[in-house]
C-alpha cells in the first residue's frame, strides 16, 4: 500500500501594497520599523533634502502600478513616465531622455532593447569610473602602515583584474568589495584614515549615481522593471540622519523624508562625506525644512511643531557644522512649538477629569 505524500501548498506571490512596494522592489522600506515616521509619510510637495527634487508621495504608487500593467510598448512606457519627469533625479532623467529619442524611431519596440543597444559603450565607461575610485582608494592607502596597505592593495588589485577582464561570469561586485574591507583590521592609529578609505569606496558607481551603471544593470531587466525603477527612485523613504547601524534611534527627530534613491545611495556614509559628493545638500536641506514649515503653517503635522527645531539641531551636529538651517520663516518660537505639542497631547484631559 503506497502512502501518498501530502502536497505542500505553493507559496503565493507576495501582495504588493503601497506600504511594502519600495521594500519589495527596491529594498528601501518606506514604512520603516517604527510608527515615529508616520507624520512625515503623509506629507506632499516636499523637496528631497538630498537631491532637491519634489518627492513623489506614496499614495501615487497604486495608481502608477495599475497604469504600468497596461503598458505594452516603449511608447506606452515613455508616456506614463512623462507625468513624472519633473520629479526625476539626474540619472533617471538622463535615461528617460534616451528613451524619448528611442521611441521617436521605435515606438512599438521595447525599452530593454534600447538599453542593450548602448550597453557595450556604457560598460567601458563604467569600468573607467570604477577604476578612478579604486585609484583614489590606493592613493589614501599610502597613509597606512605597509602591512595594512598591502592587504588593501591586494583587494583593489583583484578588483582591477575583474574589471579589466572580459569574463561575463566573473564581474565586479561593488558590495562584495565593500564587505571585503571589513576583513581588514587596521592598527589603532590607522582607524581614522581607514574609515576615510571605506567612505571613499562608497563612491563606487551604482545605478543611483551613474548612468553607465544604470544601463549595464537594467539592460538585463524587463521593460516593466526598468520603468518601475525610474519611478521608484523619486518616491518617499524614511531616512535616519544618524544611521541606525551607527546608533541612530527611531524617533522623528532623527528622521528625514527623502527620495528612495537619495536614501539608498547614502547607505551608512557620514553626512559630511555625502555632502562632499553632493555639495548642494545644505541648500536642499533648507528647502526641505521650508517645505515642512509651510506644511505646519497650513495645519499639517499637528503634534510635531517642534520637528523643525529638532532637525535643525540634529543636522548641525551630524554634518559637523556644514548644515545651518534658518527658521526665520517659522511662526513658532521654540517655546511656542513645545506648547503646541503639549496642548495637543493633553487636549482630552478636561473630559477625563
Amino acid at each position: 500500500m503506497s502512502i501518498k505524500k501530502k502536497k505542500t501548498p505553493n507559496k503565493s506571490t507576495p501582495k504588493i501594497t503601497p506600504e511594502n512596494y519600495l521594500k519589495y522592489y527596491y529594498d528601501i522600506p518606506y514604512e520603516g520599523r517604527t510608527s515615529a515616521g508616520k507624520p512625515l509619510r503623509k506629507l506632499r510637495n516636499i523637496t528631497c533634502p538630498y537631491r532637491g527634487i519634489k518627492i513623489i508621495p506614496s499614495d501615487m504608487i497604486k495608481g502608477f502600478e495599475k497604469n504600468l500593467a497596461k503598458c505594452k510598448t516603449a511608447k506606452d512606457s515613455v508616456e506614463l513616465l512623462s507625468h513624472f519627469k519633473d520629479n526625476m533625479l539626474p540619472v533617471e532623467k538622463s535615461i528617460y531622455a534616451i528613451f524619448k529619442d528611442f521611441v521617436l524611431l521605435n515606438p512599438d519596440d521595447n525599452l530593454q532593447n534600447c538599453l542593450q543597444m548602448i550597453k557595450t559603450n556604457c560598460l567601458m565607461k563604467l569600468k573607467l569610473e570604477e577604476l578612478e575610485v579604486l585609484d583614489d582608494v590606493d592613493m589614501l592607502s599610502r597613509k597606512l602602515s605597509p602591512q595594512t596597505a598591502l592587504k588593501l592593495r591586494t583587494k583593489t588589485t583583484k578588483c582591477r583584474q575583474i574589471i579589466l577582464s572580459n569574463n561575463a561570469h566573473d564581474t565586479f561586485k561593488r558590495k562584495t568589495f565593500l564587505n571585503s574591507l571589513e576583513e581588514i583590521i587596521p592598527k589603532e592609529n590607522e582607524r581614522e584614515i581607514f574609515n576615510d578609505i571605506k567612505n571613499k569606496a562608497l563612491f563606487l558607481p551604482t545605478s543611483e549615481s551613474s548612468r553607465n551603471a544604470f544601463v549595464v544593470k537594467y539592460s538585463k531587466r524587463k521593460q516593466i522593471e526598468i520603468v518601475r525603477r525610474l519611478f521608484i527612485a523619486s518616491t518617499g523613504s524614511i531616512e535616519h540622519i544618524t544611521p541606525a547601524s551607527l546608533g541612530g534611534i527611531n524617533t522623528i527627530g532623527n528622521f528625514l523624508l527623502t527620495t528612495a534613491s537619495g536614501n539608498r545611495y547614502r547607505e551608512n556614509m557620514p553626512l559630511p562625506e555625502y555632502i562632499k559628493r553632493y555639495p548642494e545638500i545644505p541648500k536642499y536641506m533648507q528647502m526641505y525644512v521650508d517645505d515642512i514649515v509651510e506644511e505646519i503653517h497650513n495645519g499639517g503635522m499637528q503634534g510635531n511643531e517642534t520637528y523643525p527645531y529638532k532637525i535643525k539641531k540634529k543636522l548641525m551636529e551630524e554634518s559637523e557644522g556644514r548644515i545651518m538651517i534658518s527658521l526665520s520663516k517659522y511662526k513658532y518660537t521654540e517655546e511656542e512649538a513645545a506648547q503646541a505639542v503639549n496642548e495637543l497631547e493633553h487636549r482630552w484631559d478636561k473630559y477625563i477629569q
